[in-house]
């Protein structure tokens, strides 16, 4: 995983010795993590996750990080999901191992306009749609799905990243007390701490979608509420109204991932595949 052209929040993290690992550099830096490209003994190139070190005695953060480890090793082996190696601690911190690959995530792509997406736009929305559905189809929540947590390489290939906030798929509608997440990418029912359960990835695919395929967001808004309030006040402006090349039938697919109530959307990522490939000759 190669975030190369992000800037890193932390540029004072020096590279050395981390366990058996050598940190060569740091690549990125989150909230709650930093990526860096390490090599192991044999000089073999990984991208390796580690938790912030004043992270390290936050039961939450540890916590989140193993889950997200967790779950990345039980839904590994697709192509389109970044490649899981291994997880554990060394020096008491929590990291991830994962595949080294060369690409960018789709919002910096988005946001200089990068030829990359022009070329292979059918493909990523397709190939992204995939990764959502064996995620799905594997028993989880993905509940962080937006361009950021979507990597592109060069040759167009994605690989979808960052489980931290992934739940198990429920059976039913479920609640929790706390929702983190982006709100632009949750769905109405998340921002609202009502019931929600994996359809709520089926609406942050569609705003994904939509923001790609239109140059911004469905449901515009500088704060949560100004977010929800838009989502709540009534559909998206089409799709076809700010670019005129975008098939209908893709347009309608789009639009029903972003209906308002759950019930009204694509009951399973499996029926959004499927008509993506028909919308799109794929």
């Amino acid at each position: 995983m190669d975030f190369s052209e992000m800037s890193p929040d932390k540029p004072s993290a020096e590279p050395g010795r981390f366990g058996r690992f050598y940190l060569q550099e740091l690549i990125n830096s989150g909230g709650m993590a930093d990526i860096w490209v390490a090599t192991d003994q044999n000089g073999k190139h990984y991208a390796l996750r580690r938790l912030h070190k004043d992270l390290r005695f936050s039961l939450t953060a540890r916590k989140r990080f193993n889950r997200g480890c967790e779950i990345l090793s039980k839904i590994q082996g697709h192509e389109f999901i970044i490649g899981y190696v291994e997880h554990g601690a060394i020096e008491l911190t929590p990291y991830l191992l994962m595949e080294y690959v060369e690409a960018s995530n789709l919002k910096i792509l988005m946001g200089r306009e990068d030829p990359l997406l022009a070329e292979n736009l059918a493909q990523i929305i397709i190939d992204s749609a995939v990764a959502l559905e064996h995620m799905h189809e594997s028993g989880y929540m993905h509940l962080d799905f937006k361009p950021e947590n979507i990597l592109v390489t060069r040759s167009g290939g994605v690989r979808l990243v960052d489980f931290d906030l992934a739940q198990p798929k429920p059976e039913k509608p479920i609640t929790m007390s706390k929702m983190p997440g982006t709100p632009s990418y949750m769905a109405p029912e998340q921002l609202q701490k009502e019931q929600f359960d994996a359809r709520a990835d089926i609406f942050s695919f569609g705003v994904m979608a939509y923001e790609l395929l239109t140059g911004r967001k469905p449901f515009p808004g500088e704060t949560t509420e100004e977010i929800l309030r838009a989502e709540l006040t009534g559909p998206p402006a089409n799709l076809r109204e700010y670019n005129a090349d975008i098939p209908p039938a893709l347009e309608q697919i789009v639009l029903k991932c972003l209906k308002r109530e759950p019930a009204q959307r694509y009951p399973y990522m499996s029926v959004v595949v499927r008509d993506l490939q028909t919308a799109l000759y794929i």
